[in-house]
């Protein structure tokens, strides 16, 4: 579905994405880890056209996207959430789904953004009541409506940043496991940046690990956590890199 091949993006100077190439098969879930820094964020700015590339091809379901608007790969059908939500408080929960519905893959209809929106808060588990209003969703409910606005576009590949930021450990859980039923069930594909090593590794199929703009690891969940590079550039000492791959190869369903 999507092929990336030496990506770069600098800023003046400082290359933020050196010279990265990945593969995205559709109805994949991809992890994308790395320490702060790496160029996470920067790529998925890029994929979404938030900033144009210095560098580098971007195919999408075999055309060009590298250096389009974001509307313009919205309508192409790349949605994304963002690691700090940031509704319109002034619209209710509906009107905030609703908004993002129009604009994706090029609707522009009231009807049809509103039902989007109804599929969307249904999936994450928010109200559709119209009146519910923004101001009484706490974190997770936010990062819920974040998810919601993402899914109302109607992607074929959803772009996931940090979507357990701020959640306790059940709450977590449930986010992941609604990532996993996102592609199971509407078999949308996903690219998933995500600091929670632990959980992320239960439920993607691959993992890339990125380190100062620079892609130094792939593969499965099991390969890239035994990785020595990756332990020492991202999980930092021994005894923290230990405990953090206990965490992701042991648990269940973890592939190997």
């Amino acid at each position: 579905m999507l092929f990336v091949k030496g990506l770069v993006k600098r800023f003046g100077g400082f290359a933020a994405v050196n010279n990265v190439s990945f593969e995205v098969a559709r109805g994949e879930i991809l992890g994308l880890i790395g320490p702060n820094g790496s160029g996470k964020s920067t790529i998925f700015n890029v994929l979404s056209g938030t900033y144009r590339p210095t560098a580098g091809s971007i195919l999408f379901d075999g055309h060009e996207i590298a250096g389009l608007a974001p509307h313009q790969i919205i309508n192409r059908g790349i949605g994304r959430t963002f690691q700090i939500p940031r509704p319109f408080r002034r619209l209710s929960v509906f009107d905030n789904v609703a908004l993002a519905g129009y604009y994706g893959q090029g609707r522009h209809s009231r009807a049809k953004a509103q039902a989007s929106a109804e599929r969307a808060l249904a999936v994450v588990g928010l109200p559709t009541d119209p009146r519910a209003e923004v101001g009484g969703l706490g974190a997770a409910g936010l990062k819920k409506l974040e998810l919601a606005k993402a899914l109302a576009t109607e992607p074929k590949l959803l772009l996931a940043d940090e979507s357990l930021g701020g959640l306790d450990e059940h709450e977590m859980s449930r986010a992941a496991e609604m990532l996993r039923r996102i592609r199971d069930e509407m078999g949308i594909t996903i690219i998933w940046v995500e600091h929670i090593m632990g959980v992320l590794m239960r439920v993607v199929d691959r993992v890339i690990v990125l380190d100062h703009g620079e892609k130094i690891a792939e593969g499965s969940p099991g390969a890239v956590a035994n990785d020595p590079k990756v332990i020492e550039v991202y999980l930092g000492t021994e005894a923290q890199a230990q405990q953090e791959l206990a965490a992701a190869l042991h648990a269940e369903g973890a592939p190997s």
